[in-house]
């Protein structure tokens, strides 16, 4: 059975100024899977979400998001959409169900629903007990959490999340991991970046980026037999030196 493509680029190109940040990238990402970006610091991986997400407007090249023009259907876009953005976007003098329901009132959702939604994502996420809580006093932990909520509240079809696990401790990373898992049992697509190279190995399909560009594209299993390594971050040092050495 043919795969459902739900995000495709091609030649996705950024620059600011004189500096290419994403440099004419092209890939596809099926309906219900996890697709990771992979990468160091500064490799593009932000960007490219953000162009996807409808923030940044590409300097050329093509995008479609759930069938949706990046350039001229970007509310749209974004009504398809979660994003979780790598500083969890929360407002920590707000409680936790404040929160929400700001988000909430974002993506339009009605009243009733909204209260509905709420109640069913504090208790999804085990946040029902901090409801009351003031943001700023959450454990990083937990503000991952709430931030996750506020992407998921209007249960879009895609969700983006930007190093979601980015200074979280290690039970923390493999539980929303597992929520991770979850979304995708339920019909989710998740687009991930990341650079905790093991992470990588949860993804059904990765892209490693550097400098900008895609330079591999692949399952997990499919790049370990490829470079004949045993884990995904000796493919990546091995194909990062690489560039190096060529460039």
């Amino acid at each position: 059975m043919q795969k459902e493509i739900i995000i495709k680029t091609k030649n996705l190109t950024k620059k600011f100024g004189n500096f290419t940040a994403v440099n004419s990238i092209s890939f596809e990402t099926y309906k219900g899977e996890i697709f990771g970006f992979l990468g160091a610091n500064g490799a593009g991986k932000t960007t490219t979400i953000k162009m996807l997400c409808g923030i940044l407007t590409p300097t050329e090249g093509e995008g479609y998001v759930a069938g949706f023009d990046i350039y001229s259907e970007k509310t749209k876009i974004k009504q398809n959409i979660g994003y979780m953005s790598q500083k969890f976007s929360l407002y920590e003098d707000l409680r936790v169900e404040e929160n929400l329901l700001f988000y909430g009132g974002i993506y339009n959702m009605k009243n009733k629903n909204l209260k509905v939604k709420l109640n069913e994502m504090l208790v999804r996420l085990d946040l029902l007990h901090l409801r009351k809580k003031m943001t700023s006093e959450l454990p990083l932990g937990w503000k991952q959490k709430l931030a996750l909520g506020c992407a998921l509240l209007h249960n879009p079809e895609i969700i983006f999340l930007d190093e979601p696990t980015a200074g979280v401790d290690p039970i923390s990373r493999k539980n929303f991991w597992y929520l991770i898992y979850n979304m995708v049992n339920n019909g989710k697509t998740i687009f991930v970046t990341t650079h905790y190279l093991d992470e990588a190995e949860y993804c059904h399909r990765i892209s490693i980026m550097h400098q900008g560009k895609i330079i591999v594209t692949g399952t997990p299993e499919k790049l370990k037999s490829q470079y004949k390594k045993t884990n995904i971050e000796d493919v990546f040092i091995s194909l990062i030196n690489n560039q190096t050495y060529e460039s």
